[in-house]
């Protein structure tokens, strides 16, 4: 990896992993679905006005059930899930059951994929990291309610979803920018 793939990497890192802290903030005085609408409706703003700005291509309309999907399985219910949840556990707990989206992802890439099975080395990462996730949940400050710690696993799962569904827009044809602003 070069040096601008490092510092991608560690910008995404920041703003994933800030939205948890963001969340638990934003929690201290605003309702849970009103955080979770503003978050979509600023990316949505920031998004769009990229698109128009670059006069980059808006998908086609029979791609616009494909994209509702997406919308739910990778912003509508994780977001949702993650925010209520912070209501009862700590951003830092949040995000560490976050660290199941991968593994996941390979589970449901094997399950619904030809092209995508759980090989030896992926099992093996698989393994690794739950793990590590484990690991990382020994922390006894780590605690909060059963039903909280499930929604995040279920945003995590529904991240999962959201990866393997997403491989149609790009053989589609379709940018990351035009995929990422239809399901804002």
């Amino acid at each position: 990896m070069g040096r601008n793939d490092w510092l991608l990497l560690w910008t995404l890192s920041l703003l994933w992993g800030g939205s948890f802290l963001f969340n638990e903030l934003a929690l201290q005085g605003l309702p849970a679905l009103s955080i979770v609408w503003g978050r979509v409706g600023l990316a949505a703003l920031l998004l769009w006005g990229v698109v128009w700005g670059t006069k980059a291509r808006v998908p086609q309309r029979d791609m616009w059930p494909a994209l509702l999907v997406m919308g739910l399985v990778n912003n509508a219910v994780p977001f949702t899930l993650f925010v209520l949840a912070q209501g009862q556990i700590t951003g830092a707990l949040a995000s560490v059951l976050n660290a199941m989206t991968p593994i996941f992802t390979v589970l449901v890439a094997h399950a619904a994929t030809a092209d995508e099975k759980l090989t030896p080395a992926r099992a093996l990462g698989v393994a690794l990291g739950f793990i590590g996730v484990l690991a990382m949940l020994a922390d006894s400050a780590m605690g909060g309610t059963r039903l909280a710690m499930l929604a995040c696993l279920g945003a995590a799962f529904s991240y999962a979803l959201a990866g393997v569904w997403g491989r149609r827009f790009r053989a589609a044809g379709m940018t990351p920018l035009a995929t990422a602003c239809a399901v804002t």
